[in-house]
């Protein structure tokens, strides 16, 4: 038999029928094995040595790897290999390291001595990626990914708070909640307007909307409505910053909507948010240096690591 696969027929020639020679191709020099698929020929070419290379190296190693790591299950458990190594003993060796390390720092925030925490640059780093995630996982569902807030919720990247903007007092927030049913929780309800005609709610809710564009009249009927009703709660001109709960009316991040439709609903039916007392889930050091995290989107300064 030659070496050329020109001349090869794997054991068995293929004859033309017609002429009784062994069909050649033209234009590549092999010979075909005589199978024709509407008028394409299948070559005779020989298996690529590369591809057979490439099959014995990958037997090989898996032989070595079946006996040098863990490979084969049996029952409830599996071969360990020679080399003994564990996949979950090793991840749960690095977590622990990591955990750790990560008391270690976290161990500061239990003070709850902001101002020196806040002095620590090197620390804050750290702690306010961390922070970051607890954000994320905790509050960004109702308040947004950036504190942006959404209808219901309050902003809290801005410099209107409802009871305060200070570590201290957001940390105090996380705490005890807002009309989260315990005894120390925060309440804030709006009641119902509901003893106003409606041409009073008509015009008090003509003078709310109009307050974030600064157009409100305060010599209105419904400005006058306002003074009497509202002011007390939300300050004069609704502008806030009473740290009473009630939060400001005159600026664009207003919690339910200041449209007029959503105003005189408010005025009929009232709004009660809920906020859950956070220390029934997070430990008091993570509170701490999450209220750090959410004085810091305020623009306060609360460290580095922003």
């Amino acid at each position: 038999m030659s070496d050329d696969p020109r001349l090869n027929t794997g054991g068995e020639e293929v004859i033309d029928p017609h002429t009784g020679h062994l069909e050649i191709d033209p234009v590549t020099g092999y010979d075909t094995t005589g199978h024709d698929w509407n008028g394409i020929r299948e070559l005779n070419t020989p298996f690529p040595k590369l591809a057979l290379w490439a099959m014995i190296l990958t037997f090989v190693y898996s032989v070595i790897t079946w006996v040098l790591l863990p490979a084969w299950p049996y029952g409830r458990d599996y071969t360990r290999g020679l080399l003994g190594l564990d996949q979950t003993e090793m991840a749960s060796e690095r977590y622990r390291a990591i955990n750790t390390d990560r008391n270690v720092w976290m161990a500061q925030f239990d003070s709850g001595d902001f101002a020196k925490l806040q002095a620590d640059d090197a620390l804050m780093i750290p702690a306010m990626a961390a922070a970051h995630r607890l954000f994320q996982d905790n509050c960004a569902a109702c308040h947004g990914t950036d504190g942006g807030g959404g209808p219901g919720f309050p902003v809290l990247h801005d410099d209107n708070w409802l009871w305060g903007g200070d570590p201290e007092t957001i940390a105090e927030t996380l705490h005890v909640g807002i009309n989260a049913g315990g005894d120390d929780t925060r309440y804030a309800e709006m009641p119902a307007f509901d003893y106003l005609e409606r041409s009073e709610h008509s015009a008090l809710a003509d003078y709310v909307t109009a307050l974030p564009s600064g157009d409100a009249d305060a010599t209105s009927a419904g400005g006058e409505l306002f003074a009497d009703n509202c002011s007390g709660c939300h300050g004069e001109g609704g502008v806030g910053g009473l740290e009473n709960g009630a939060p400001s009316l005159a600026d664009e991040s207003v919690i339910y909507g200041q449209d007029r439709a959503t105003v005189l609903e408010t005025l009929r039916a009232g709004r009660q948010g809920v906020m859950p007392a956070w220390s029934k889930r997070l430990t008091n050091a993570e509170i701490n240096m999450l209220a750090l995290y959410v004085a810091n989107l305020s623009g306060k300064d609360a460290g580095g690591g922003s």
